[in-house]
């Protein structure tokens, strides 16, 4: 889709998946490592476990569908070369604190005069402007201020950061997606951007069904742990629920709705002797979850609770299906790569990685296009891998200069 465009990447670990997805969807995105190589190299979880800079799947995921180069940006040599990169280019991302690329001779302003259809793409943690802009922060700094935590854990509890880093991840995608809607302008008018992406509101926008509540009834959303607040946010429905191996996802709707959805699943329960008396003689289309009382709600989920304790997800998943109840399993990632839907799209693939003599299973484009292919076509570079084809090939460098500017540190 993007294919004839070019991206420089001069981001670390703030903003990899930008410039990922940008490659994903065809653009030659170029990235522009440090000489010796980007410390986010060092990122574990590493190839079969062997801590070096070459064998980082952190590296290897967030890399893919980008050639490599050195060059110190810093330098007036590396300056002067990025400058002659910059006039065949589409697209810069970058994830400086505010203010470096201007402190450079780098700014917006500058490189738009030198080339006016330029998109500079700047991720950062709370933006380009506003009293915070200057702070640093990593992952649960900004999971906390852009208020995710808050909404993650027991509520008798402190508020909880999820799995692994997420911030930036959030961040990079919002940034793609701003890089998209100025590339549109800049189609429609010759005119680039500078898409300023704090990620502090990438990740605040994740959650925008909580003020929902408030305007509606002047309640602030809580933890609940495995639970859903439901109704008028008085009541704590079940949301997930554990099973024999592991836990499944499903939660009680009243009304016309439910009503049919609620009577398969006591059906089902009642065939093996699981459903109580409450439950068979329930009058479900009455039952108004924005009224009901929490002891109602725990009364009806005891049993549901124990009945899906007594099977696996495959049981449950596949008899939900059978019975049109809505039920689905929360998978591993060892079940993700054997998930038939996925297999059946041929999401997940195989990229050789020349340097490991091996081939890797990696996830698959986010899309599907019936004109384009958006998958992976190249593994992420070691450092400097296409110095020689960019350096050389394509701006017309000789190996002579190449090597003063190698044993000078600018690439």
């Amino acid at each position: 889709m993007l294919k004839g465009y070019r991206v420089l990447d001069l981001t670390d670990e703030k903003g990899f998946l930008c410039g990922r997805v940008l490659g994903d969807l065809g653009a030659d995105v170029i990235k522009v490592e440090r000489p010796g190589g980007d410390l986010s190299r060092n990122n574990g979880p590493f190839y079969h476990d062997e801590a070096e800079p070459e064998k980082s799947l952190y590296w290897f995921a967030f890399n893919a569908n980008k050639r490599g180069i050195t060059l110190d940006i810093a330098s007036e040599d590396g300056k002067t070369i990025f400058k002659k990169l910059l006039k065949d280019s589409d697209f810069i991302i970058e994830s400086f604190p505010p203010g470096y690329m201007e402190r450079l001779g780098l700014g917006y302003e500058e490189l738009s005069r030198m080339n006016p259809k330029i998109i500079l793409v700047s991720i950062t943690p709370f933006g380009q402007t506003g009293p915070y802009k200057d702070y640093k922060a990593s992952d649960i700094v900004l999971m906390a201020t852009g208020g995710f935590m808050f909404l993650t854990g027991d509520k008798d509890l402190p508020p909880l950061r999820i799995s692994i880093p997420q911030a930036y991840l959030f961040g990079g995608l919002q940034a793609a997606a701003g890089a998209m809607v100025a590339f549109y302008w800049q189609k429609k008018t010759g005119e680039g951007q500078h898409v300023d992406l704090s990620t502090q509101q990438a990740i605040t926008v994740t959650a925008l069904n909580t003020p929902v509540f408030w305007f509606l009834s002047q309640t602030i959303i809580h933890r609940v742990g495995p639970f859903r607040v439901g109704g008028r946010a008085h009541l704590e429905q079940r949301n997930t629920w554990p099973c024999k191996d592991g836990y499944v996802t499903t939660i009680l709707t009243g009304g016309e709705l439910g009503a049919p959805v609620n009577r398969r699943l006591v059906e089902w329960m009642d065939s093996e002797g699981m459903a109580n008396d409450l439950l068979k003689n329930l009058g479900w289309e009455k039952l108004d979850m924005a009224n009901i009382t929490q002891e109602l709600n725990t009364a009806l989920e005891e049993p549901i609770g124990q009945f899906f304790k007594a099977h696996t997800k495959k049981e449950l998943h596949e008899g939900a299906i059978g019975r049109q109840i809505w039920l689905f399993p929360v998978q591993s990632c060892e079940e993700l790569m054997e998930c038939p839907q996925l297999l059946a799209r041929d999401f997940w693939g195989n990229v050789k990685h020349s340097g490991l003599q091996a081939s890797i299973p990696y996830p698959g484009p986010f899309i599907k296009s019936s004109e384009f292919n958006c998958g992976i076509r190249r593994c992420a570079p070691f450092p400097g891998e296409h110095n020689i084809e960019i350096y050389e090939k394509e701006m017309g460098m000789n190996r002579e200069e190449l090597l003063m500017l190698k044993q000078a540190g600018v690439i």
